[in-house]
């Protein structure tokens, strides 16, 4: 019965996740056309923090415990590159126009060496975290003026929404892609341990790819209805949130204790990164480079499930 009753949730999940990121997506095309500002940005910045929201509710759950935290970030970004761009690049070829990323990519790498800077003396301090949040505050700042200055006239997005209607599928869209995540991770790991397989693999997989979940269900809604820049921007701004505004929340609130076996996950989720840079400098990344990043993704779970040395002693939420 309670296998029964986890199939049924999981599934539950699913479909709010799907509901979620339609209206999450929908609510930003029409927010990004009313005010003129470019989907890109729409996808960096409100579409990200929305998709966001399981991975600071988990963190901030952790409370000071550092391999959580950091698990959680590292295996977030990563899954979001190898899971998310891998899957969405085989469904079809992810094009962008030459320049529309000229300064995200390289910042979202540029912040990914900043954490590693940060974690070198083995704690991330309160005072590091706060200068993460500046940074956030910042850089949000920069994204929405930048996107002033050029906005873009979206074409085929639904003109009747008024703004407090699109405000409030944002909200909607946030809240069941929170309250899906939840359902989903918490059911899926039950029912793997009614069969048996061990929690630590539970975590570095099951959990791991569920707090990247919403990014995948809305990216691929985005890319399918024709707003590739919305699910490529989502990826982005999700993976510099993840740092700037988990990392830099918690750290600011209790500190941060970092384990020496964060940065062989490090190193990776640089790698994954610079493979994201080169295929969208050159303007698309097709399917075979899509299926070597799944593949590539999935052999990391596999050798840190099998404790190749690859991983963390926690596992990632």
């Amino acid at each position: 019965m309670d296998v029964v009753l986890n199939v049924v949730l999981t599934a539950a999940g699913i479909v709010m996740l799907c509901f979620g990121g339609h209206w999450l997506v929908g609510g930003g095309i029409s927010v990004a056309r009313r005010f003129g500002i470019s989907p890109m940005v729409i996808g960096i910045t409100i579409v990200a923090m929305g998709t966001s929201t399981p991975e600071l509710a988990a963190s901030l759950a952790a409370g000071d415990n550092g391999e959580i935290i950091l698990g959680n970030v590292v295996g977030s970004n990563i899954a979001n590159i190898g899971m998310v761009i891998g899957v969405a690049a085989i469904m079809a070829p992810l094009i962008i126009k030459k320049g529309s990323l000229r300064i995200e990519i390289p910042v979202m790498i540029g912040f990914s060496v900043l954490l590693v800077a940060l974690s070198v003396g083995g704690e991330i301090s309160h005072l590091e975290g706060a200068v993460l949040v500046v940074l956030l505050i910042a850089f949000t700042a920069y994204m929405y003026r930048s996107s002033r200055k050029k906005a873009a006239k979206i074409e085929g997005t639904p003109a009747d929404k008024t703004v407090p209607k699109s405000v409030l599928l944002i909200g909607a869209g946030v809240a069941l892609l929170g309250i899906g995540a939840i359902l989903t991770i918490d059911n899926a790991e039950a029912l793997a341990q009614s069969f048996g397989v061990s929690d630590r693999y539970i975590g570095l997989t099951v959990i791991a790819i569920g707090t990247s979940l919403p990014e995948l269900i809305t990216s691929v809604i985005a890319i399918r209805r024709g707003y590739t820049d919305i699910g490529i921007g989502n990826i982005i701004g999700s993976n510099i949130y993840n740092i700037l505004m988990i990392v830099g929340i918690s750290a600011t609130l209790s500190g941060i204790v970092v384990a020496q076996q964060v940065f062989a996950d490090y190193v990776v989720m640089i790698a994954f990164s610079m493979v994201m840079l080169v295929g969208l400098r050159m303007g698309r990344i097709g399917k075979t480079v899509g299926i070597g990043l799944l593949a590539g993704y999935l052999i990391y779970q596999f050798l840190t499930g099998i404790g190749a040395g690859i991983g963390y002693e926690c596992c990632p939420l």
